[in-house]
């Protein structure tokens, strides 16, 4: 009886019959298949993920910018800070500071960090609105090498949308410059590697890698669509951009969410699907032109569906049809806004952005569900910033009187007086409020906000009066919304910080 060998499978054992030396070189080639699979398993790996993420940085590094800012900021009159107004120390102390050329009066000049990316050879250049907003003059520095600019060069301000913090600026380059283009943001994957280039904290050029964490993430505005990413973003990168591993810019590096103001690994990137839609407009127009559908709204809850009929909770259920296009079509308190320009409408937010995304003076199909029934209205779309406008110009005309200190979400707050504005250095023309006490109980406590730091703006529109910041926090909670955004400055340097709305 000849020798036999035993070969063991996932389903079953074989018995296979063979002389010694074929059973040897069956072995051997066993080995050599399993061997050689293993082989092209890693390469398959080395292929799916690069050993370095130097020939990328390479590729796109020239064209991300970093960006300084200067303001001028009124100098104070007196040693405020120092010792008390009216004490018998003040003319010691104003001497002692004019002696070491301190001289308290004098403008002085104050300077902020950034980052940016170059879109054309011609020298447009987008980043954020916080970074450059009341900027008196604006410098990009661009990164070193052959066929770079020597030196800085000023730009120009082309246009701003405090709505999704986008900047375009303008320089003028002595020879084309490198650019980067856009991706497709809605092609980004939940896990996909992505790489943040910046100036953060001021160290000058520099590169961070991770992945999306999130996608749609929804901070506080109405056009809101970040990419969550967990790539290290700090101060200095807003205004940088994320890019996929095919070298595209897939978001713009505005926000992160920190207990300290460093980053914790949770950051967000305004999507390029929305960033160029804005540039776009801001470059032909220098301003944005939005549509504007002209109705109050609010979600469609189970118990709403349920109430009227309605199969699926989904759609915008219209509350209030002021003055506009929508009323001059014929739209009514009480409909469900189904369909909008041929395209379903999922919830409040979708039919903002849709409608955002629409062209001024478009006529646009509406599907309504009415009393039991669906119907469909023409409406012609307005642009949404000339009725911001008109509404702002009519706001100040309210009966009752301006509260003059609140507490909201655990801060006190009041408007910020000319007294405040010399005690805290803040720059003319900068509107707010003032934050005069938190509670240390509280998540904003726990956020690193203080007494003394200015809210400037609140869901990324501008504050000046206690009753839009409640507004703005009643808008959100009827959007449905977690948290509130809040832009806070602290001597002149800006930081984002949401705030829960259950506070």
């Amino acid at each position: 009886m000849q020798p036999h060998t035993i070969i063991k499978t996932k389903s079953r054992a074989a018995v296979m019959r063979r002389p010694d030396g074929q059973s040897a070189a069956l072995r051997w080639l066993l080995l050599t298949v399993f061997s050689t699979m293993m082989v092209l398993a890693q390469v398959a790996m080395a292929q799916a993920r690069p050993e370095s993420l130097a020939p990328l940085a390479d590729q796109v590094s020239p064209a991300v910018v970093n960006i300084t800012t200067t303001t001028v900021v009124e100098g104070r009159t007196g040693p405020q800070g120092i010792v008390p107004e009216g004490s018998p120390f003040e003319d010691f102390f104003r001497e002692f500071q004019d002696r070491n050329g301190q001289q308290g009066n004098r403008p002085r000049r104050s300077s902020a960090l950034g980052s940016g990316f170059v879109i054309s050879e011609d020298g447009y250049i987008v980043t954020n609105n916080h970074v450059i907003e009341e900027a008196d003059e604006i410098e990009i520095e661009f990164f070193p090498g052959e066929g770079q600019p020597a030196e800085l060069l000023p730009a120009k301000v082309v246009g701003t949308d405090p709505n999704t913090d986008i900047a375009l600026l303008k320089v003028e380059a002595p020879m084309p410059l490198s650019f980067v283009k856009f991706g497709d943001s809605d092609l980004a994957r939940v896990g996909d590697w992505v790489v943040a280039m910046g100036n953060p904290l001021g160290q000058g050029f520099s590169v961070s890698a991770g992945i999306v964490s999130a996608r749609n993430r929804e901070l506080s505005g109405s056009y809101d669509d970040y990419i969550q990413t967990d790539a290290a973003i700090n101060r200095g990168n807003s205004g940088g951009p994320l890019f996929n591993m095919d070298g595209e810019v897939i978001g713009v590096n505005t926000a992160i969410l920190s207990p300290n103001g460093g980053s914790i690994g949770i950051g967000f990137s305004m999507a390029s699907n929305v960033v160029t839609k804005v540039v776009d407009q801001l470059r032909e127009f220098g301003e944005t032109r939005r549509g504007w559908l002209g109705v109050r709204i609010q979600n469609v809850t189970d118990d709403v569906a349920e109430a009227m009929g309605l199969e699926t909770a989904a759609g915008a259920l219209v509350t209030d049809v002021p003055d506009g296009p929508a009323k001059d079509a014929g739209l009514l308190a009480g409909d469900v806004i189904l369909s909008f320009d041929g395209a379903e409408v999922e919830d409040t937010r979708g039919l903002v952005r849709q409608v955002g995304n629409t062209e001024v003076g478009k006529a646009v199909r509406v599907v309504v569900y009415r009393e039991g029934k669906t119907e469909t209205l023409r409406v012609t779309l307005g642009r949404r910033e000339d009725a911001q406008r008109e509404a702002g110009d009519t706001g100040g005309e309210e009966a009752t009187p301006e509260v003059q200190e609140q507490e909201l979400l655990g801060l006190t707050v009041s408007r910020l007086s000319d007294e405040q504005r010399e005690e805290l250095n803040v720059p003319n023309g900068t509107d707010g409020l003032v934050i005069t006490n938190v509670d240390e109980a509280s998540e904003a406590f726990e956020k690193g906000l203080r007494a003394g730091d200015i809210i400037t703006e609140a869901g990324q529109q501008k504050l000046t009066s206690i009753r839009e910041l409640e507004t703005r926090i009643d808008e959100a909670r009827e959007a449905g919304r977690k948290s509130l955004l809040l832009l806070v400055r602290r001597a002149g340097e800006p930081r984002f910080v949401a705030l829960n709305l259950a506070e």
